[in-house]
């Protein structure tokens, strides 16, 4: 692939998480935002005016018709995440979506097909793996200082954080699953990264509706209008998942649940030689000799590998040949084939094996 000098985006989407992805876009020097496609009028106009976005398109396929572009971010409702990422794709585009990947592994297996073909990167803006907690007890546990990492936990915990009631976001036939894959992919994907481990062989699941369907549990996310769209998604879910290695995790997470804060959020890990969570980063160890005291760890030196602590600047650094690409497409299949098992257990009552 020919490394680009200047990369210039076109998103699809002016939701709410465009306008962040905006300014992740404008604090870069070599990459700049050009065009915006929504059928929403108002919200393409806002985003523009903005930011100075000389371009604006109702449909996508007018956006990828403009030769200017050569980078796409997607942002819309998870039904629409592959067909769009494949039709970038085919249009000659790069393309960073927004999570979750898909509505299961077979979109998702086309989308990294497409890539391929095309030869163009694809990524996930999984923006959890690059805050600086993140990134230092990843680089600890890159050094092996935990010794044999045998389990983990992953939670994403809201007391009162449903996206906008009546909008797309509760609905499965869009959205394709509700907590789980909102906020509850992010820790999944944090978790697997961090502990470096994409080799599942089961999966147990359960998901749960129980605010959301009676009109309870509404946070302040989202700009999508009401349409009094039914809420059928999960607002609470669990797992417990098995490696190839015999380490475990669980995963828990919830837009709506009574609990001792409005949000709480964290990556646990469990090693033979030290332990750490990531929110804050710390790490837990016992002390050289037995007669020392037990050692928590909060302060770190490593320089980081990542310090712009940006998406959508590792996205950009690698199209112009400076930095790894984060996000790889064998790992975002492997979340999805989680969260597809999740699913499939919760269908049956029963574990799930992956393939």
């Amino acid at each position: 692939m020919k490394h680009l000098s200047e990369v210039n985006f076109g998103f699809v989407g002016a939701g709410q998480v465009a306008h962040w992805a905006s300014e992740q876009v404008k604090r870069h020097p070599h990459a700049k935002l050009i065009a915006v496609s929504d059928p929403h009028e108002e919200r393409v106009k806002a985003l523009c005016e903005k930011l100075g976005v000389p371009h604006s398109y109702a449909k996508i396929e007018d956006l990828l018709a403009n030769k200017e572009i050569n980078a796409v971010y997607i942002a819309t409702p998870n039904k629409f995440h592959a067909s769009l990422a494949i039709q970038a794709l085919e249009a000659g585009k790069h393309v960073i979506l927004e999570k979750p990947f898909a509505m299961n592994t077979a979109e998702a297996e086309q989308v990294i097909a497409a890539a391929e073909k095309a030869n163009l990167v694809f990524t996930l803006g999984m923006n959890q793996r690059y805050t600086e907690d993140s990134q230092k007890i990843k680089q600890l546990a890159e050094s092996d200082i935990f010794g044999e990492i045998y389990h983990a936990k992953a939670y994403w915990f809201r007391r009162s954080g449903i996206p906008k009631l009546g909008t797309w976001f509760g609905n499965k036939e869009l959205a394709g699953g509700g907590s789980l894959y909102d906020i509850g992919v992010h820790m999944l994907d944090l978790c697997l990264y961090t502990i470096d481990n994409f080799a599942p062989v089961s999966v147990v699941g359960a998901t749960y509706t129980k605010f959301g369907n009676r009109g309870l549990g509404e946070g302040s996310w989202g700009m999508s209008d009401r349409a009094d769209i039914k809420f059928d998604v999960d607002d609470f879910a669990s797992a417990f998942i098995r490696f190839e290695n015999g380490a475990t995790v669980t995963l828990d997470t919830s837009w709506a649940s009574h609990g001792p804060s409005p949000s709480r959020d964290n990556v646990e890990i469990y090693g033979t030689e030290a332990g750490a969570t990531l929110r804050p980063a710390r790490v837990f160890k016992s002390g050289p000799d037995s007669a020392s005291a037990y050692e928590i760890v909060e302060q770190f030196d490593a320089p980081l590998k990542m310090p712009h602590l940006d998406r959508f600047h590792n996205f950009i650094n690698n199209l112009r040949g400076e930095e790894e690409l984060c996000v790889t497409t064998h790992q975002a299949l492997v979340v999805q084939k989680i969260l597809d098992a999740i699913a499939e257990s919760n269908r049956t009552g029963k574990e799930v094996l992956i393939a």
